[in-house]
């Protein structure tokens, strides 16, 4: 079973892990909790990189910054603390990665002081969801995560988990889930006492403009699946049409999610989600709502609608 999923020392044969770190722009932010007053901006409470927002939702944590830049920097604090706890008290830290703009927003992971002092060595990479195309193909989440990540930093071969790209849509999901339950069994990965589904220590996630997470849009069935733990789609409404996706109670059982949202073009989305706001139609982004902690992390064209 092994071979099916263990894809990275198989794929892109001529590249390999290489490192070479700029220098480490430090920056501070405040994280901030969202409560059940009415929402505002206080600026004079934060430091020159952020704003706050208070909204009426109690949906986790909020972090809005200045610039992308500035969210990066944060972004990469946050997964190297994370990581160091896990390391702390087990075998495994286990990170699940989503496409799009999400893994460029990871770029100071690879700089000081995270290059060398994060132990890649027990990282254990996933994707929320993949496209069913070869791993070289440009719409890949595996090669995107590659380029820009993977191939930097020291995260042992073998513990970077992408689908079987040979089969099938649904013979791929199929095949991922066999290869969580086995991970499961082994205890790599955590499992929900609550729900029995696996349990990430970090899940990071981007969301589209439409409100989609994941491969989960909008009116599609796939957001109801409530069973599997990966499921396919063949009709995707943004090609390519073929994905796999984890489910959302997989989304929710995690033990951290990092929703990265940046650009003006997602604001609607980001104000349905976390204002007062009726909205007939149920956005996926809304129904994320993990056992564990939610943070959002957003800029300022992201949060210009709050």
């Amino acid at each position: 079973m092994a071979a099916s999923f263990r894809a990275l020392s198989a794929a892109l044969p001529n590249q390999s892990l290489t490192r070479s770190p700029p220098r480490f722009l430090a920056a501070t932010s405040l994280s901030l909790r969202l409560n059940s007053v009415p929402y505002r901006l206080r600026r004079g409470a934060t430091r020159a990189s952020m704003a706050e927002i208070v909204t009426p939702k109690s949906k986790g944590k909020v972090k809005v910054f200045d610039t992308e830049e500035d969210l990066a920097v944060s972004l990469a604090e946050y997964a190297a603390d994370l990581s160091k706890k896990s390391s702390q008290r087990k075998d495994s830290f286990t990170v699940v990665l989503s496409g799009g703009s999400l893994v460029k927003s990871l770029r100071k992971l690879l700089e000081q002081p995270y290059i060398d002092s994060v132990d890649w060595s027990k990282w254990h990479v996933f994707w929320v969801d993949e496209r069913v195309v070869p791993k070289d193909h440009p719409d890949s989440n595996y090669l995107l995560a590659y380029n820009e990540f993977l191939s930097k930093v020291p995260i042992p071969t073998g513990n970077v988990y992408a689908i079987n790209d040979a089969l099938s849509a649904e013979g791929a999901a199929d095949d991922y889930e066999t290869c969580l339950k086995h991970l499961v069994k082994t205890k790599t990965i955590d499992q929900s006492e609550s729900t029995g589904f696996p349990k990430f220590d970090l899940m990071l996630m981007g969301m589209g403009p439409d409100g989609h997470i994941a491969s989960l849009f909008p009116g599609h069935p796939l957001v109801h699946e409530n069973e599997k733990w990966v499921s396919f789609i063949t009709d995707s409404p943004k090609p390519p049409p073929e994905r796999i996706s984890f489910t959302l109670p997989v989304i929710n059982s995690s033990a951290n999610i990092a929703l990265v949202v940046a650009g003006a073009g997602k604001a609607n989305a980001v104000h349905v989600a976390l204002s007062d706001v009726s909205n007939s139609d149920v956005l996926p982004v809304q129904l994320v709502e993990p056992e564990g902690e939610l943070s959002w992390f957003l800029d300022k064209g992201a949060a210009s609608k709050l």
